[in-house]
């Protein structure tokens, strides 16, 4: 299994809790993860800072030569179809063909009513803009980007979301179905994906299965509220951590981006832990 790493803390509530953003994505590279995820929200909210995650990875990318770079996700309806595919072979093309874009449909409405979009039919806008990006990355549209993507095809396309319409955008548009949950969730997902491919004419089987996991290791303490399970379960050890990655694996997950939801200086040791105990 593949696994990467925001190079962050989970939405922090401190500009300064950014400062160490390039160091710690150099770290990750340095300890042999396969990449690292950055998150989008335009609106700080409830959740606290994300910064743009076209944005810093570029930068990431600037300061890396190795770790592939994926948006966690992208939240393709805030934003306009022909700009986002320039962004993305820009920086497919200067990272070495290394960046992935992760996309969703979003759910935080307040974010579209600040860009004045419509929350409703996000989901169509979202299939429409893939459409139009993958005719533009592989010359088949009336207009050419001003700068093509190093990887033919464009770069791959991690689609997000649980429903069946998010299901079917993966079949149709992605390299990856990006998702979350324990092992017997992502074993409904692949069968309810098996499903819904006999009506696509794909081989669900080409569709490679990514996950998201929240991370706190036995000794570190939890910041905060997670958004979601922690992997191991709530008093996570190093046995129940390494067990439900292994279930996992054997769901057919092939690629784990982990977030750590732990206090900013503590991020560093965290990844230390994590090349030491799971790789």
């Amino acid at each position: 299994m593949r696994i990467g790493f925001a190079p962050h803390r989970l939405w922090p509530t401190d500009p300064a809790d950014l400062t160490g953003v390039l160091d710690t994505a150099r770290r990750v590279e340095r300890l042999g993860f396969d990449h690292v995820i950055v998150g989008d929200h335009l609106l700080a909210g409830d959740l606290g800072l994300s910064p743009d995650p076209m944005v810093l990875l570029s930068a990431i990318a600037g300061t890396t030569s190795r770790i592939r770079l994926a948006t966690s996700i992208l939240i393709a309806p805030l934003y306009q179809p022909v700009v986002v595919a320039h962004q993305a072979a820009t920086l497919d093309a200067v990272s070495g063909g290394r960046f992935v874009l992760g996309v969703g449909t979003g759910w935080d409405r307040a974010e579209f009513d600040a860009v004045g979009v419509p929350f409703t039919g996000r989901g169509k806008r979202t299939d429409a803009g893939l459409a139009t990006m993958r005719a533009l990355w592989r010359g088949e549209s009336e207009v050419c980007l001003g700068m093509p993507p190093r990887t033919p095809d464009g770069p791959p396309i991690w689609v997000g979301g649980g429903s069946d319409a998010a299901l079917r955008r993966a079949l149709r548009f992605g390299t990856a179905w990006h998702g979350s949950g324990d092992p017997e969730a992502v074993t409904a997902t692949r069968a309810r994906l098996a499903e819904l491919a006999e009506d696509t004419g794909r081989d669900p089987d080409t569709l490679e299965v990514t996950i998201v996991s929240m991370l706190v290791p036995p000794g570190f303490e939890l910041s905060g509220k997670s958004p979601g399970p922690l992997l191991g379960g709530d008093r996570p050890s190093r046995e129940s951590i390494v067990e439900e990655l292994g279930r996992l694996a054997e769901a057919g997950v092939g690629t784990c981006s982990m977030w750590a939801p732990v206090a900013a200086a503590a991020l560093p040791d965290v990844l230390e832990w994590a090349a030491a105990e799971l790789k």
